[in-house]
């Protein structure tokens, strides 16, 4: 492989970090152009991409997230998807979901959130999305969690094969804004209403105050201590009204 080849293969696999700002770009959508992050500043946003239109893992992935768009939008998160297909093949496919397309029990869905155009591949590789060892022509299914300051926080992806678990895009975006909001780590399999992991202590008297302490952590030992945290105190503080 020369020097050039070389170049482009690491350009195919570059991609942001978690605590990176999201790379800026501009694009057209199936609602219009955006121009990324920046109109999206102040609420979380989902960058997502499935690899092509008229595809059958995708054509699911896409019905699930438009069901899910308003639970989203509560959440103050709002979705963008993108693939290697031109505006034209991203219309005629959203309108073949609305108008065919039948599965889990849902039917007749309209995807209301932008669709971007990306035939140059040049936000794809920009984000990293084009993993030659999967496909050279395809994006993998990337998901990029960003936040309202514009950095990306949570960074997921799966292989062309594999449908992509809504419920814990979800439950991922709840818990870092819990995070964020109440000072707290949240552990293996945490939803709203479970206890939530108090930050480990800074010193070793801060560690003997903690085990030796009657406020309403549970420690089970100096480095690992839990608290309540209400369900519904969580959702209240996240949730849109």
């Amino acid at each position: 492989m020369n020097t050039t080849e070389t170049i482009k293969e690491e350009q195919s696999f570059s991609m942001p970090r978690i605590g990176d700002k999201a790379p800026e770009f501009k694009a057209v959508t199936t609602q219009g152009d955006i121009n990324y992050p920046s109109d999206y500043k102040g609420k979380w946003s989902i960058l997502f991409s499935h690899p092509a239109d008229f595809t059958p893992v995708c054509t699911s992935e896409f019905m699930t997230f438009a069901h899910l768009e308003e639970k989203f939008e509560k959440a103050n998160c709002s979705l963008i998807g993108l693939s290697i297909d031109g505006l034209y093949s991203h219309i005629a496919w959203l309108r073949t979901i609305k108008d065919k397309i039948e599965f889990n029990g849902m039917k007749n869905i309209e995807v209301k959130f932008p669709l971007i155009e990306d035939i140059s591949m040049e936000v794809a590789k920009k984000y990293g999305m084009i993993q030659p060892g999967e496909s050279k022509t395809q994006a993998v299914r990337a998901v990029f969690f960003v936040d309202p300051n514009e950095v990306v926080r949570a960074i997921i992806y799966y292989p062309l094969s594999l449908g992509r678990n809504f419920d814990e895009l979800y439950r991922a975006l709840i818990a870092m804004q819990t995070s964020d909001k109440f000072n707290v780590a949240t552990p293996a399999d945490w939803n709203p209403g479970d206890d939530v992991i108090v930050s480990p202590a800074g010193s070793c008297g801060v560690a003997e105050e903690r085990m030796s302490s009657t406020e309403d952590l549970d420690c089970k030992d100096w480095f690992f201590c839990t608290k309540k945290l209400d369900k519904d105190l969580v959702l209240d503080s996240i949730l849109k009204k």
